[in-house]
């Protein structure tokens, strides 16, 4: 069966975002994004809803445009969630091989995976994605398909993605407010690493740092499988609240002089310089040092980073980084970023690009595009039964009432 057109919400704490998909033959089963509406998001905080109706507004009108644009009618969609409370947990399982030629079965591989899979969780979790890690014969670790292998025994170990599930149904309850039904939920960090990071950077041990405005997510591959993941509760808001505190300015223009101005790097060399905050309500044209904005901003990207360092180290995964650090999200293009990133972990890091999505190419910014755009290549993967996330086929009704 086609793929059906599929369409992706992603509430997001500074944006609402609304792709529509489909995978054509003209395209090699490439996904081609067909339609995409945004608008600012307000009643957000940190990735959680917070002001539903202001929210449904958002929704709606990001909704609105992506229908214009792909010249259809969206009734249902795949939502990507973030926030401080996305975890993970790892599970395995591990079976005796009963044939009389020791040899592991379809039946072994699916015993294991039933085992593995039953993640022990508090009642208020839910469960996002279960990913398959390699199998252990006996002593050999390592296996990617051990059919056909013989072993006295057979385990597996799995990496579970969960988050509260409250959350997660307060965002499908006011997507459900806005005439929209979500038929899956996954997590953005996720979505966003498929839509760039090619087989090779998998394969070579890469992680995706998705900057949002309240969240940074992050996902790790290392020999072409999900390792860690996880989200820390700091974004690119908490920037512009630095700046507008240390200048005594308001949020807007805090927001305008970050994106006109900043930089994560202390540029000394360009102390002499001087940035002019322009006049606003209550507050005169005024000049502020340069040297000073860039302290500001390079603190808190440098505590952002460390943060996820620390995190990395400690599920012992930063040797196995052999392709460095890939940055998406809008936060990915604060000015010398990735220089700041190369520093802290002293690995390759650059800013992605769209590589297994078509269609965004003319957009501004298009990794700010990565989660959306991605949970559209998730959906497809999904219906098509590949891949090692938990697919979504079960929800789907035939096809996509779009």
């Amino acid at each position: 069966m086609a793929v059906p057109l599929l369409a992706a919400l992603e509430i997001g704490t500074t944006r609402t975002v609304v792709c529509v998909g489909e995978a054509g033959t003209d395209t090699g089963g490439r996904i081609r994004v067909t339609g995409v509406g945004t608008y600012q998001t307000t009643g957000v905080r940190k990735a959680q809803i917070m002001e539903v109706d202001h929210v449904k507004v958002g929704i709606e009108m990001a909704a609105r445009q992506a229908e214009k644009a792909a010249d259809v009618s969206i009734l249902e969609v795949m939502l990507a969630t973030s926030g401080g409370h996305i975890q993970t947990a790892t599970n395995s399982g591990t079976v005796a091989i009963r044939s009389g030629d020791r040899k592991v079965t379809k039946e072994d591989i699916e015993e294991v995976n039933e085992i593995a899979n039953a993640v022990p969780l508090d009642p208020d979790r839910q469960i996002l994605h279960t990913i398959s890690q390699r199998f252990t014969l006996d002593d050999q670790p390592g296996i990617a398909n051990p059919l056909g292998m013989g072993c006295k025994m057979l385990s597996m170990n799995l990496l579970a993605i969960h988050g509260v599930k409250n959350r997660i149904t307060n965002a499908t309850s006011v997507a459900k407010l806005a005439h929209l039904d979500v038929v899956d939920v996954a997590f953005s960090g996720l979505c966003a690493s498929l839509a760039v990071l090619t087989p090779e950077q998998k394969q070579n041990g890469v992680v995706v740092v998705d900057l949002g405005g309240g969240t940074t997510d992050y996902v790790v591959y290392s020999n072409s499988t999900v390792i860690a993941a996880g989200c820390i509760a700091v974004g690119g808001d908490h920037v512009t609240n630095d700046i507008a505190l240390a200048f005594s300015i308001p949020l807007n223009r805090a927001e305008e002089v970050k994106r006109a101005e900043g930089c994560a790097w202390v540029e000394t060399e360009s102390g002499a310089r001087r940035v002019t905050l322009a006049a606003d309500i209550g507050f005169e044209e005024r000049q502020i040092s340069g040297i000073a904005l860039q302290t500001v901003i390079h603190a808190r990207m440098d505590e952002v980073f460390r943060l996820l360092r620390t995190r990395l180290d400690e599920a012992g995964v930063l040797p196995h980084l052999g392709a460095g650090l890939v940055l998406t999200g809008g936060g990915a293009y604060l000015r010398r970023l990735t220089d700041l990133g190369q520093r802290i972990f002293g690995l390759p890091c650059r800013i992605g690009q769209l590589v297994n999505v078509d269609g965004l190419e003319g957009v501004e910014q298009p990794a700010s595009f990565a989660t959306a755009a991605g949970l559209i290549e998730y959906g497809r993967l999904a219906y098509e039964g590949k891949g090692l996330l938990t697919p979504i086929k079960k929800f789907f009704k035939g096809m996509f009432r779009i």
